[in-house]
């Protein structure tokens, strides 16, 4: 299909279609009528540019203008809090439940790498005169650690860590249909885990790491490897499509995906403020920790039955059927 040709023809259709979509208060009845037959019409236009592989830009326009005519056909529109509910009662939970083989084999593989490095140095110390000076890793170990969680006010130090950290999710949610640079940037992070628990583990500071470490980091590290997978998932659907096309693959695992940008966003949030204000307080290590564990089982609960529910009910993620694209029969 002449992709340019095809939207020289039809580019008349879709401004009447928009100029009605914006008077839908004041249309006459012939002019109703042609609205709810050119969102038709569109809908099928919309199929065929997407199997004619056209610019991402053009389908996105077509779609949004699909989406404002959809709202002045139906002329109802569902509360806010209906979407905000649905998408974590069961999208997110759906999303994260149908990944849950790919971001726990992840994590598995992460705390592996870092487990091996943490052993490395601790059974070989040497290693580490090729990472710093001895001066500089004691005091890593007697101040420094320690001091990056109370070096700043708590709710300056909660917002960063909340912003670092989703910007972070999102870059890898972005980058993961490239495959390599994730890899490289669980690697890198399970690297420098294993590095730090292997410097205060071996100056018999393990104590101190596992208190101010465990509890936002098994949270946080959790979000991490979601975004991981999420991203990998991506990559893989344009690898291996199974019995969809290569562009219907990638567009239901991509929506999926950018999906569960807000719900690790919330997530993130809550780790952010519970190593603001739990990680550095006064409370006894069993308490801190206890809450970075209640914190990780409270997830899983909510993976395991919200997102298994949701699962067996056909959810996978994805926006609602009304809101997916039209398919259509189309020929090149």
């Amino acid at each position: 299909m002449d992709v340019e040709a095809y939207v020289s023809v039809h580019q008349p259709q879709w401004d009447r279609l928009a100029h009605l979509t914006r008077r839908q208060r004041r249309l006459t009845g012939a002019e109703a009528d042609e609205l709810v037959l050119l969102y038709q019409r569109v809908g099928t236009h919309l199929a065929a540019l997407r199997a004619g592989g056209a610019d991402p830009v053009a389908i996105g326009r077509l779609s949004g203008l699909i989406a404002d005519a959809r709202g002045a056909v139906t002329g109802a529109q569902a509360p806010v809090w209906r979407d905000i509910s649905r998408y974590f009662l069961v999208s997110f939970p759906a999303a994260l439940y149908m990944s849950r083989r790919w971001w726990l084999t992840i994590g598995l593989l992460f705390y592996l790498v870092a487990g091996w490095v943490a052993w490395r140095i601790i059974a070989h110390p040497e290693v580490l005169d090729s990472v710093a000076t001895p001066t500089q890793i004691q005091q890593l170990v007697d101040e420094d650690f320690a001091n990056y969680y109370t070096e700043n006010p708590a709710q300056d130090f909660a917002l960063r860590v909340w912003v670092n950290n989703a910007t972070i999710s999102a870059a890898v949610l972005a980058i993961g249909v490239l495959l390599v640079p994730v890899v490289f940037v669980l690697w890198s992070n399970a690297v420098n885990l294993g590095l730090m628990a292997g410097v205060m583990i071996g100056h018999d500071k393990g104590d101190v790491f596992f208190g101010l470490i465990t509890p936002h980091g098994l949270l946080e590290l959790t979000a991490v490897f979601v975004a991981s997978a999420a991203g990998l998932r991506l990559g893989w659907a344009w690898i291996a499509p199974g019995p969809r096309t290569r562009m219907q693959a990638l567009a239901q695992t991509g929506r999926a995906t950018v999906g569960m940008a807000i719900g690790l966003a919330a997530i993130l949030l809550v780790t952010g403020l519970i190593e603001a204000f739990v990680t550095p307080s006064p409370f006894p290590t069993a308490v801190r920790v206890g809450i970075g564990v209640i914190a990780e089982v409270a997830f899983f609960v909510y993976v395991w039955t919200l997102g298994r529910r949701a699962a067996q009910a056909g959810e996978y993620g994805d926006v609602e059927a009304i809101d997916r694209e039209a398919t259509a029969p189309v020929s090149a």
